[in-house]
């Protein structure tokens, strides 16, 4: 990762974060920043891209996923809101800052989440342009990145036919992806973004500390601004968001809890039986991939 065009990346989203904080204020309305958090990624991409003399086949096809996602992202984001208004999380600061609001709206959300978009795109600013042999790695991320592709993208996809149904007012989506997953989108999220991190972070060396990137990801969207910040406006907007939380995970994949059933059936211990196989499930996850860093970083070292 070369650190000059790094600091030009940053410098540049900052600038844009800046102007998009204007528009904002114009608009009094905080949330464009989220319609264009998919777009500072997809900046990041073509840049790095279009820095490189002599682009690789892996260079060019994970930074088109990373365009892909982005992409997809931010139209989705700016159709779903268009003509709704400031969002709640918005206007929750805003109520909390009052007047200072105006000029405590730059930092607090515009150039921080600028920042994030480039530490988060850490990865994508390593691929360079060196014919690196497309191995494991590479066939693994693009397997991930798919995963969480469709989570995401079929979970956006699932809420918005859910709500453009006027029967549905009210009622909680548990079904599809929403039946494994409280939050599929979020889901999705984190793993696109370790499916884009793979092939970097397995290659040994300094690249392993670029593990901070999904790691970030996943972080911010399970315990910051993600799962947090919406199940708390939801419990209290939907009734029966309760019931829904205490048969369905909130961000890992799991089928669903019966409590009645299963304490009838199998005891009161049954929910927490379900979790622990889960979590025995993402360690092995977990295991292969790191199985997968050191296969690279021995097979590196015998060349």
């Amino acid at each position: 990762m070369r650190l000059s065009f790094s600091l030009a990346l940053l410098g540049g989203l900052l600038l844009g974060m800046t102007a998009l904080w204007g528009g904002s204020l114009a608009r009094r309305d905080a949330s464009l920043v989220d319609r264009f958090w998919g777009m500072g990624f997809v900046a990041v991409a073509v840049a790095v891209w279009g820095s490189l003399p002599q682009p690789s086949t892996r260079a060019s096809v994970f930074l088109g996923l990373a365009v892909v996602w982005g992409l997809r992202l931010s139209l989705y984001l700016t159709w779903r809101n268009w003509g709704q208004g400031e969002d709640r999380r918005y206007q929750a600061i805003r109520q909390r800052y009052g007047s200072r609001y105006t000029w405590s709206s730059l930092p607090l959300v515009f150039l921080f989440q600028g920042t994030l978009v480039w530490i988060i795109s850490w990865p994508l600013q390593a691929f360079g342009g060196e014919a690196r042999p497309w191995g494991l790695a590479e066939t693994l991320g693009v397997l991930v990145w798919t995963i969480g592709f469709v989570f995401e993208a079929g979970g956006d996809w699932q809420l918005a036919r859910f709500l453009r149904d006027p029967a549905n007012r009210g009622r909680i989506l548990d079904r599809g992806f929403w039946a494994l997953t409280r939050h599929p989108n979020y889901f999705g999220d984190a793993v696109v973004w370790w499916g884009l991190s793979l092939p970097v972070v397995a290659l040994g060396g300094w690249s392993v500390a670029l593990v901070v990137s999904p790691l970030l990801m996943t972080y911010l969207l399970r315990r910051f601004s993600g799962v947090p910040l919406l199940e708390r406006s939801l419990a209290e907007r939907r009734p029966g968001y309760h019931d829904y939380i205490a048969r369905t995970n909130a961000f890992f994949p799991g089928w669903p809890r019966r409590r009645a059933r299963e304490e009838n059936e199998t005891g009161p211990d049954a929910a927490r039986q379900t979790i622990r196989l889960q979590r025995i499930g993402l360690w092995i996850l977990l295991t292969v991939l790191l199985l997968v860093v050191l296969y690279r970083w021995i097979r590196l070292g015998v060349e």
